[in-house]
């Protein structure tokens, strides 16, 4: 198929959380639109925008995820996970790397650990009250916090855990030129090294944690040493980024709507519905993620795609679907609808849903209860926000109580 006509769609950094006018207009046509992508290969692909055609598409079998070594349009420079990503693999082997690491991330195993990351966030708010107001949420809680605990679960020291701040910075953003694509691919190096030493001395000294877990699997052939590394690495970078980004959004979106905010206090058990529409209603990721590919010839929306051709998703695009959420783009937390896609869909969704939602329902808690005059120190069209990031978020939030 020729592209000429088809839009390119390149990503540019939005004023706050204000959400993508080309995802917007692409709302408007069919379920499954053509475009083209700013990187990789020439040509276009597909994009699917509506909730039902984005579940569609990451549910069914014949879309892989089998994509390393192919040339494909692409947002981005280069393949943000390591190649031996769980993110590339397709089941079989995709449910088998999963497996072990599914206990550490089910409803038990995050009870178990909301008590220590309850004492975190508590030390983390004494501490940013003891400094006083104004204070930066972001360096004192929205970023420690996520690290904390991610770092807990894998079983990082936290010696080690300002080097998986530093390189997550470096790997999740999109490589604005060569330079930033170098800096990137050396970071997933010293990455996986990292965890590679890591798990050498888990072999020798097991811990109660995700990594002398994942060692034993590897020592008992359910996954191979390449697929540890990736799993961790990903893990690891991603479990901070997306937590420090996701929680900063909501208290953004709390300190910036009285409304929410007056609700919450005066009826906190609606915390964990408001996380849920805030996961719905904040456009977190710029751009699209990855590709997956047609094994053959599929009909999506009424749109036939061919054989070997490239469709990319929105879960954006279809939280912010009016056939589904009506008014998407106004917050209300006794909404009804499907349930968001906020953490994807289909055998490729994000592996510790509960873990963030556990970590957005008590950050939110906590500052509803302990800083209930909490606001920002500075207009909200001054709040700093970061650039050129894959997952969307402030650089500080000034705040004052």
């Amino acid at each position: 198929m020729k592209d000429v006509t088809a839009p390119l769609y390149e990503v540019s950094d939005l004023a706050a959380l204000e959400f993508d006018p080309f995802l917007r207009e692409a709302l408007q046509g069919e379920p499954v639109v053509r475009i083209r992508l700013p990187h990789g290969a020439p040509g276009g692909c597909w994009l699917a925008t509506r909730h039902d055609a984005v579940r569609f598409v990451t549910s069914d079998p014949r879309f892989s995820r089998d994509i390393v070594g192919r040339p494909l349009p692409s947002m981005n420079r280069y393949l943000i996970p390591l190649d031996r990503a769980v993110s590339f693999v397709d089941p079989p082997d995709h449910t088998r790397v999963r497996s072990v690491v599914s206990l550490a991330f089910n409803r038990s195993g995050v009870a178990a650990l909301r008590p220590r990351a309850q004492a975190v966030l508590d030390q983390l708010l004494d501490s940013m009250v003891a400094v006083g107001p104004p204070a930066d949420l972001v360096q004192h809680v929205t970023s420690p916090f996520p690290m904390h605990v991610i770092g807990a679960v894998l079983g990082v020291p936290e010696a080690d855990q300002p080097r998986l701040r530093t390189w997550a910075d470096a790997v999740l953003t999109r490589a604005k030129d060569e330079t930033q694509v170098e800096r990137a691919q050396q970071a997933k190096e010293e990455a996986r090294a990292f965890f590679l030493e890591l798990a050498r001395e888990r072999r020798l000294q097991p811990q109660d944690d995700l990594i002398s877990e994942l060692v034993a699997a590897v020592e008992s052939g359910k996954i191979e040493e390449e697929e540890l590394l990736a799993l961790a690495t990903l893990m690891a970078l991603n479990g901070w980024h997306a937590v420090r980004n996701h929680t900063s959004n909501m208290v953004y979106c709390l300190l910036t709507d009285d409304s929410l905010k007056g609700r919450l206090r005066s009826d906190p058990h609606a915390v964990p519905a408001a996380v849920e529409e805030l996961l719905r209603w904040i456009p977190h990721k710029h751009g699209v993620g990855q590709a997956r590919i047609a094994t053959e010839d599929v009909e999506v929306g009424g749109v036939l795609v061919r054989r070997g051709e490239a469709v990319y998703v929105s879960y954006v695009a279809a939280n912010w679907d009016e056939r589904c959420y009506p008014e998407p783009h106004r917050i209300d937390i006794d909404r009804d609808g499907p349930p968001h896609l906020a953490f994807g869909h289909g055998p490729h969704h994000c592996v510790a849903p509960l873990l963030a939602r556990m970590e957005g329902e008590l950050l939110l808690t906590a500052l509803l209860t302990r800083l209930p005059d909490l606001r920002l120190a500075t207009a909200p069209k001054t709040v700093p926000w970061q650039k050129d990031v894959l997952i969307r978020g402030p650089v500080a939030l000034p705040v004052t109580w």
